[in-house]
């Protein structure tokens, strides 16, 4: 049987002549007792026989089983961890590598970054917890909450860890975010916004208003995704940066590419920003512009030439920081949505620059077109699966999620259920469409009956129960 235990202090065999076992050269030296001989485990050292014969039980139940995690591979830091083993094995766009390497390098590790994963139990998930939330907002400690989760996961994959601490610790909940609905718009308001804008650039609102789109994808929209004739527009890919703000082109989020209806007047008007400002091609790195390293990496990252529908003044692709900062709040604040709060200066060499600054508000960005398509398409009583293929949703669940609030009459068939539910009326009518309407009025009934059935309001019935449960009826008054 696989498995077995040396004392190395003592030889194997006794001597032939006293019949005692003799020391051996490591007597007196170290633990003695050691665990040896279990495939695919490494030895173990223990001070006494009984330790280590519990340990070779569990380890060679647990090796049958594939499940044995020796807890010294354990002892390495959650940073080091991070460092060697989870980061290095990491294929994400850099659009969503940036961040996150953000995230865990700023929060994760400072925080519980030399605690060895072996020791992260309840009160360390805890404490991790409590400065996360001192740190940052609820949603983004959620968020990095889920990177730890993904992080120990791993850890479980690796044969560090037989549990994940976080799944095993249920007393530590994750931190949650405040529920917000999504918002949306009123006509007056896009309107009003848009005339803000510059002439060039109100196309965007109407490609958000329009088709639902992301940022991203506006701007890396091109001349011939739009199918005029089949009136869809094709949403192949996405403009993005990199955390160093380097532009590459990539597939929309989640990989998907989608086509979403074109309305007539949405046509006419991508017709007539094409006339005023033509289209400008731009040749950009695909999903990373990083510079190759290999063959296949060149191949890859080959560049693609896109006509964009959306370019600055210069006849340049747009840059996504510059474009909120100096041309959509800008716009919202002329239309009243925004404030301006202070003001900050930009020296460019001799030159002195006076920017606003404006008051924060994630819920009017560019995102919030999109919301406010899916509430219009809601509101006309679109169906839920439609919508979610036009956003490019994984599922009609997510959809669902976001914009229930928008569908019409969402609660008011409840409400009136409960309401008649609720009527002061003892009265019980027959409903019209009941069955029983027509055939109790064609009942052929006698004086007697009728008469009991016309002074049924006034009748006033005592009861008792009797000794078994049931009702007897004792007096009944007209």
């Amino acid at each position: 049987m696989a498995g077995y235990i040396e004392d190395r202090w003592l030889k194997k065999r006794p001597d032939k002549q006293t019949g005692k076992r003799e020391r051996t050269t490591l007597y007196g030296k170290g633990l003695r007792y050691r665990v040896k001989g279990i495939p695919g485990v490494q030895d173990r050292s223990f001070a006494t026989s009984e330790d280590a014969k519990q340990w070779l039980a569990s380890a060679k139940t647990d090796s049958g089983r594939g499940e044995f995690v020796d807890p010294r591979d354990g002892s390495i830091s959650l940073d080091d961890y991070i460092v060697e083993h989870w980061w290095p094995g990491r294929t994400d766009e850099p659009s969503t590598a940036g961040p996150l390497r953000s995230r865990i390098w700023n929060h994760v590790i400072p925080l519980i970054g030399d605690v060895p994963l072996k020791d992260i139990d309840a009160s360390t998930l805890r404490l991790f917890k409590a400065g996360l939330l001192r740190r940052v907002e609820s949603s983004t400690a959620e968020v990095i909450w889920g990177h730890l989760t993904s992080i120990l996961n791993s850890a479980v994959d690796d044969k560090r860890l037989l549990r994940n601490p976080v799944k095993v610790h249920r007393s530590v909940k994750r931190p949650q975010r405040a529920e917000k609905k999504a918002k949306a718009w009123i006509r007056a308001t896009a309107d009003a916004v848009r005339s803000q804008l510059q002439e060039r650039y109100r196309f965007a609102v109407d490609l958000g208003l329009g088709l639902g789109l992301r940022q991203g994808e506006a701007f890396g929209l091109a001349e011939e995704d739009f199918d005029f004739e089949a009136g869809v527009v094709h949403v192949r890919r996405q403009l993005r940066w990199d955390i160093k703000g380097r532009p590459y082109f990539c597939l929309p989020k989640g990989g998907k590419t989608r086509e979403v209806p074109l309305a007539p007047n949405l046509a006419a008007r991508a017709w007539a920003h094409f006339r005023r400002f033509p289209p400008v091609a731009c040749t950009l790195p695909w999903r990373n512009p990083e510079p190759p390293a290999t063959t296949l990496e060149e191949k890859q990252r080959k560049p693609i030439t896109v006509v964009l529908v959306l370019t600055t003044s210069h006849g340049n692709r747009i840059y996504y920081r510059t474009w909120n900062e100096r041309s959509w709040k800008p716009a919202l604040a002329a239309a009243g949505v925004l404030k301006v709060v202070g003001e900050k200066l930009q020296h460019h060499g001799d030159r002195t620059r006076r920017y606003p600054v404006f008051e924060l508000s994630r819920s009017d960005m560019f995102h919030v077109l999109r919301h406010t398509y899916a509430s219009v398409q809601l509101e006309a009583g679109e169906s839920i699966v439609s919508l979610s293929v036009w956003l490019g949703h994984s599922s009609p669940k997510i959809t669902l999620d976001h914009y229930a609030h928008f569908v019409p009459g969402a609660g008011n068939r409840g409400l009136a259920a409960m309401d008649a539910w609720l009527e002061q009326d003892h009265q019980r009518k027959i409903p019209e469409k009941s069955l029983l309407m027509g055939w109790t009025s064609q009942l052929t009934m006698k004086p007697q009956v009728k008469d009991l059935i016309d002074c049924g309001p006034h009748m006033n019935v005592k009861d008792k129960e009797t000794a078994r449960g049931g009702l007897a009826v004792n007096v009944v008054k007209c």
